[in-house]
């Protein structure tokens, strides 16, 4: 009898070009240990983020999205982390209301000098994923 694998969640993460894609990537060079289930996907600023994208994510089969960008107030375009936080609440209320659990969202301040932090985030994130199991709300939904 074969063991069977562990469940290992996909994670699209949408990453601030100016802090956290950069946090990644110094979490990548200093050879920082952390899951692979992110696949990152850079953006201008996390306020460019839509909420389609993110619900796109979830209907191509995504187990999870993380939105990672500047901290408050470091915003490269000055309040563009502002209204990224104003969408993500709203974008907590539509995944209530279309039955996708809360904890397969998550937003998060990462620096470009926070390499560590970043593996944190995703490490977390995972290991907060694997109880849930894989994510098929959006297409139970669709089929009926």
């Amino acid at each position: 009898m074969s063991e069977q694998q562990p469940y290992e969640p996909k994670i699209v993460a949408f990453l601030c070009k100016w802090c956290s894609s950069a946090g990644s990537d110094l979490a990548g060079v200093s050879r920082i240990q952390y899951p692979a289930n992110a696949t990152p996907i850079t953006v201008p600023c996390t306020g460019a983020v839509s909420p389609m994208y993110i619900l796109s994510a979830f209907n191509k089969g995504a187990d999870g999205v993380l939105v990672s960008g500047c901290h408050i107030g470091d915003c490269h375009y000055l309040e563009g982390n502002y209204l990224a936080r104003r969408k993500m609440y709203l974008i907590m209320k539509l995944l209530d209301f279309i039955g996708v659990e809360h904890d397969r969202f998550r937003m998060s301040w990462v620096s470009a000098a926070e390499g560590a932090k970043f593996a944190q985030v995703v490490t977390d994130f995972v290991n907060d994923l694997q109880p849930l199991g894989p994510q098929d709300k959006l297409k139970r939904a669709e089929s009926k």
